[in-house]
C-alpha cells in the first residue's frame, strides 16, 4: 500500500504541491488528474524519490521507498525513454535485468508480450523502425516485464488509437486483479472514469477533489437528463428548473437546476404514455474536470 501524508513541494516560490494526502491500496487504481502544471509528474517524481518533498512522508507498506522497493515499482513516463538506436529485445532485457530478472526469463516473457500486446515488428527490430503506436507498447513492456507490485503510469495512452487504447486498459485492469497498486495519470476522462476505483484532482498543486469515482459523480446530483421524445425544446424549457437543452445523439441533453426537476421532465414526456429513452445521470468526469479545473484559471 502506498501510502503519502501532506506532501508539499516548492520549487522557489511556486507551490507545486501542497499538503497532498493519498492512499492507493493493492489490487487498486488511482487516478491522478487535472491541467498541465497542476502537480501529477511531480508527484510521480516525489514518490520514485527523484526529488525529495519539502514535507510529508511517503511510505509503501508503512516503510520508507528504499532502492529494494524501487526494484518492484514499474514506472512508465510521460516522456518515452526508449534508446532509438537498439533493437527492442536488447533495451527490454536490460531493463528487465534491472529489476532482477533473469536473462533467459526476461527473453521469454518478452516473446509473450510481444505476442499478447499485437506489437507489429520483431524483437531483432530497432525501436525507430516501429510505429509510434508500437513503440509505445513497448515502453509499456518495459514497464511491467518484472510483475511489478506498484504501478505509476504517467499519460499511458497518450498517442495510441482506441483499439490499442482498448487493449492496455485490460492489461492494465489484469495487474489490478493480480493485486499490483496502480496510480496513473491521464487527460482522457472517460478513461479515467472506467479504469479508476478512486480519483484525485489537483488545481495549481490543490486537492480540489478526492475519493471513490462515482461517489464524487454522485455529489454533483444528477443534474443532466437525456431523452428520445417527441416533446418540443419549448414545452421543455418551459419546466421550471431547466436550464439549457442541447442536441445529443437521437435525442437531447436536458441541464437541470435541481434533481428534482427531473420528475418534471419524466412527467412530461411520458404524457402518452411511452418515451424512447430517459436517463437522469450526474455530469460526466469530463465535464467535472471543465468544471473545478479547467475554469477560472
Amino acid at each position: 500500500m502506498l501510502e503519502l501524508k501532506n506532501i508539499t513541494k516548492q520549487f522557489g516560490d511556486k507551490t507545486a504541491v501542497n499538503h497532498l494526502n493519498m492512499t492507493v491500496k493493492s489490487g487498486e487504481i488511482m487516478g491522478l488528474i487535472g491541467q498541465n502544471g497542476a502537480g501529477k509528474t511531480t508527484t510521480f517524481r516525489m514518490i520514485l524519490d527523484f526529488i525529495k518533498a519539502d514535507q510529508g512522508q511517503i511510505t509503501w507498506n508503512g516503510a520508507p521507498i528504499t532502492q529494494e522497493i524501487k526494484q518492484r515499482i514499474g514506472f512508465l513516463p510521460e516522456e518515452r525513454g526508449l534508446y532509438q538506436k537498439l533493437s527492442v529485445e536488447e533495451q527490454i532485457l536490460y531493463f528487465a535485468e534491472l529489476h532482477g530478472m533473469k536473462r533467459a526469463e526476461a527473453k521469454s516473457e518478452l516473446a509473450k508480450w510481444m505476442e499478447r500486446l499485437e506489437v507489429v515488428g520483431k524483437v531483432t527490430d530497432k525501436v525507430q523502425a516501429l510505429s509510434k503506436g508500437n513503440a509505445q507498447k513497448v515502453q509499456f513492456i518495459a514497464t511491467l516485464m518484472h510483475r511489478p507490485d506498484f504501478l505509476i503510469l504517467d499519460e499511458p495512452f497518450t498517442g495510441l488509437d482506441p483499439v490499442n487504447t482498448s487493449l492496455l486498459m485490460s492489461e492494465i485492469k489484469t495487474l489490478k486483479e493480480n493485486g499490483a497498486a496502480i496510480i496513473f495519470s491521464s487527460h482522457n476522462m472517460s478513461g479515467v472514469e472506467l479504469l479508476s476505483d478512486n480519483l484525485t484532482m489537483l488545481k495549481a498543486g490543490e486537492t480540489v477533489l478526492q475519493g471513490d469515482v462515482y461517489g464524487i459523480r454522485d455529489s454533483f446530483g444528477r443534474t443532466q437528463v437525456y431523452v428520445e421524445s417527441d416533446v418540443s425544446d419549448s414545452e421543455l424549457s418551459a419546466i421550471v428548473g431547466v436550464e439549457s437543452i442541447e442536441k445529443q445523439g437521437m435525442g437531447r441533453m436536458i441541464h437541470i437546476a435541481d434533481e428534482s426537476v427531473g420528475r418534471d421532465i419524466f412527467t412530461k414526456v411520458t404524457e402518452n404514455g411511452y418515451v424512447q429513452a430517459f436517463v437522469q445521470s450526474p455530469p460526466t468526469l469530463d465535464e467535472i474536470f471543465r468544471k473545478e479545473v479547467a475554469e477560472n484559471v
